[in-house]
């Protein structure tokens, strides 16, 4: 294919498909991914407003959090309101540079993600296994600089992959089977050898991934011989159920990551409308769960919004009166 006909094919938009085979049911399914945004942005935005508003929450571990409840805020509106457009009035269009930046986001700020669940997990190591030190080793400066290197290493790892699909020519069928830019379902339609981005991006994933989870890991197994050391019992059963939340939703970040790449991947008979039901949840759930079990499920967050829902009230009475 000449330069030219490939800069003109690469300049047609793609159409989302949706759910393929459940097109009928659309508008059903779409009511528990609006309620499931809804919450997503009620809580996430709850948690981020609480935070800067109640002084005694800044402090490293709830600015981790605001990072966690921002990430699930860009993460979500990058891909569910366009989701939604499929479903309620088959919007299944999206230009070309629209798809390849909806990729970006997605895979950027799940990198971004992992990293801020591994600096979570070491906050949480030097807090309960060497408490004496903890201000010193987590400033307020140092936790920003973390978040800004994990932003940093997300875009850095993900825009070299970025460039090699963009270079692809697409020349195939401009259906993605998907009711998003889902990586894999637009590399199948490329009509050159896709290889090397399929290997980056598999050698990214594999890294990133097993680098974070690995030292999570160890994290949480220091946390856990550090727990079981503590003399009362009480202590013990609130430091295992702070940490049973958030490995809880560790696991169902990694492990739903892992699930719906391979699937994607490798079909394993999997019919494709369970494919990108799995991929579509993996993208939709764990946002409106962080808020619940790193936020509002502790007792400093919970008294910073009810403090906040007093004061909310209370200037509304004062309006109306």
């Amino acid at each position: 294919m000449s330069i030219a006909n490939q800069s003109n094919t690469n300049s047609l938009p793609f159409l989302l498909m949706g759910i393929p085979g459940l097109e009928a049911l659309h508008v059903w399914i779409s009511i528990p991914f609006c309620f499931t945004y809804i919450m997503t942005l009620l809580g996430n935005s709850m948690v981020l407003l609480t935070v800067r508003l109640d002084k005694s929450l800044h402090e490293p571990m709830y600015y981790f959090i605001s990072m966690l409840a921002v990430i699930d805020l860009i993460f979500s509106t990058a891909v569910v309101p366009k989701m939604l457009g499929v479903f309620w009035w088959d919007s299944r269009e999206i230009g070309f540079e629209a798809c390849f930046i909806q990729m970006f986001f997605i895979h950027t700020f799940t990198a971004v993600e992992s990293g801020v669940l591994l600096a979570m997990s070491f906050d949480r190591y030097i807090a309960i296994c060497n408490p004496l030190r903890y201000t010193t080793i987590l400033t307020s400066s140092r936790t920003i600089q973390i978040g800004l290197l994990s932003l940093a290493r997300g875009a850095g790892v993900m825009t070299p992959l970025m460039c090699l699909l963009t270079s692809l020519p697409y020349c195939k069928t401009r259906v993605i089977p998907h009711s998003y830019c889902e990586h894999m379902a637009v590399v199948e339609l490329a009509c050159a050898d896709p290889s090397v981005s399929d290997l980056y991006s598999l050698i990214v994933a594999t890294l990133l991934v097993g680098t974070d989870s690995v030292f999570i890991t160890f994290s949480y197994s220091m946390i856990l011989r550090s727990v079981m050391r503590l003399p009362s019992q009480e202590a013990r059963l609130k430091a295992l159920r702070t940490c049973g939340s958030h490995v809880s939703i560790i696991l169902l970040f990694y492990i739903g990551g892992l699930l719906s790449m391979y699937l994607q991947m490798f079909s394993f008979g999997v019919a494709p409308h369970v494919q990108v039901l799995v991929a579509d949840f993996y993208l939709i759930v764990p946002p409106m769960l962080n808020p619940l079990i790193y936020g509002i499920k502790m007792k400093q967050v919970q008294e910073g919004i009810f403090k906040l829902l007093r004061q909310l009230a209370r200037l509304s009475i004062s309006q109306t009166d």
